[in-house]
Parts: structure tokens; sequence; C-alpha cells
């Protein structure tokens, strides 16, 4: 079994002056289950994890109502305003749902990069912790050092980077990003997903181009704590599934496929794969 630890779906009548525009052709429509399960089935993907894509609860309920339906997502990540005042409230009404195993701000939309790193969450972290929730972490570069202190703050929270931190491949700078996610990686809670790097690479979209990132990512996390996935259907931007798929395989030693493209998720985000495969939609 391999599982997707990062998937999408959305429905475009939601997401009226939000992003994907227009001009985004290939991801600017619906994208549900039925647009993605013969693509999983032909790439032996048994199971995904469903990842949010608007800062709203109704987009929450939205892709918890999908995971009741379709018994291949495994689980949910989520989102709650980690700030507002009923924030430990809405984490709970929330968690009750048991495929709901993350919560996400949109970091990477907030214009202060400090914004985790404020002591205001603290109460949100609780119930997210009382809930045994973890967190993703959707950044980019210009958050890391913030995000490092709120990983310090938060040792006993689990915590995944998404997409690398989408590192500036389209410039072939690494150093800087390097340094930073060394320190990230130091830190026993801190998890990574390889996942989203081809959208970050611009006309650089080559195997050659996305490798020293790849390799970095794997050395500094180790087989034990990076996990892969697809970011479709954001994907489709830059690459066919099956080509993504086939070019972290080559990527990853085959002696750690097991970890990075199954276990690694399965025991990150708790998930339930007894009936396992996902193919017993309701």
């Amino acid at each position: 079994m391999r599982i997707d630890a990062h998937q999408h779906f959305w429905l475009m009548r939601d997401r009226k002056g939000q992003w994907p525009p227009p001009d985004l052709a290939d991801i600017h429509r619906d994208f549900m289950p039925r647009d993605l399960e013969s693509t999983l089935r032909a790439c032996g993907i048994g199971g995904t994890v469903l990842v949010q894509s608007l800062p709203t609860l109704g987009d929450t309920d939205f892709l918890l109502d999908l995971a009741d339906q379709h018994s291949f997502i495994l689980g949910v990540v989520g989102w709650v305003d980690l700030k507002a005042a009923d924030a430990a409230s809405q984490i709970a009404r929330l968690a009750a749902h048991p495929k709901l195993k993350s919560l996400r701000p949109m970091l990477q939309d907030i214009p202060d990069p400090d914004w985790i790193d404020d002591p205001h969450l603290d109460p949100a972290i609780a119930a997210m912790k009382e809930a045994d929730l973890r967190f993703d972490a959707l950044v980019m570069p210009q958050h890391l050092r913030a995000l490092t202190a709120f990983a310090k703050r938060h040792p006993d929270l689990s915590i995944v980077i998404d997409h690398g931190a989408k590192p500036p491949i389209a410039t072939g700078e690494i150093r800087q990003w390097r340094e930073v996610m060394a320190g990230l990686a130091t830190l026993p809670n801190v998890h990574c997903k390889l996942s989203g790097l081809l959208t970050e690479a611009g006309k650089r979209r080559d195997a050659a181009a996305i490798r020293p990132y790849a390799d970095a990512l794997l050395e500094l996390f180790g087989p034990e704590r990076l996990i892969w996935g697809s970011d479709w259907p954001v994907l489709r931007l830059a690459a066919d599934y099956g080509d993504w798929l086939a070019m972290c395989q080559n990527f990853v030693p085959p002696h750690h496929h097991d970890a990075v493209f199954d276990m690694n998720a399965r025991h990150f985000y708790k998930l339930d794969v007894s009936r396992n495969g996902g193919w017993h939609d309701a």
C-alpha cells in the first residue's frame, strides 16, 4: 500500500475571489474524488490525506463530509482560526470527527511572517494537543525562523512542514533555505513532506534541478521523518501525477520506499488503514 499524504478537493463555487485565478486554466475548475480515483488506482495509491485549501470552517466541514463518503480518504487536515476567541471550542467540535488528523493555518498567505511565533496561540495549541491533532505548516522560507521558535515552544506538538517550505528552486538558491531547514530538522517533533517542489521550479522542472532539494530533505529529516505527497491538483500546473510519483521514487532509495511512501504518513497522522486499500465508498 502507498499513501498520498497531501492532496486537495475543491468546488469553484466556494472559491469566489480566492486562488486559483482563471488564468491557471489547468486547475480553475472543480476537483472531486471521481477526478482522482482512477489515477490513484493506476499508481497503486491505497489512501490519501485530504488537505484544506481555504481558510474557512466551511471548507473543513466539506472535506470531512467527503471523507465520510470515500474511505480512500484516510485523514483530513482542516483549518481553524487559531487566534479566535472560540478556537478551542471549534477545535473540539471538529476533532469529534475521527478522520480529522491535523490543522493548517495558511501561514504563507498571512502578511506577518512572524504570526506563528505568538503566545496568543497557546490556548488553541493546547486544545490541539488535547485532541491529539497534528500541525501542518504551510510556509515559505521567510517563515522558517518563526516556525522554529514555535516548534521549540511546543516540543510535544507533532509538526510537518508542507512542500519542503517551498524552496526557491526556480532561482537555484539552496544554501540559506538548507541552513534554516537544518535547524528545524534537529527538532524531533518536526517532520517534512516531499511534495510541492515541482510547482516551485519555474522552468527548471527536470529531475536534475529538483534532486538537490529532495536530497537535502532526505538527508536532514532522514527516511523516518520524510512523508510523500502529490499536492494534486496543484501538481497539474507542473506534471502528471504518475510522473511526480516516479520522480520521487527515483530520489528515495528503494529500501526507504515503505517508510517515505506509506508508513511515515500512517504513523504521523495516526491513520486507520484497517479497511486496507480504501476503496469501499459509501
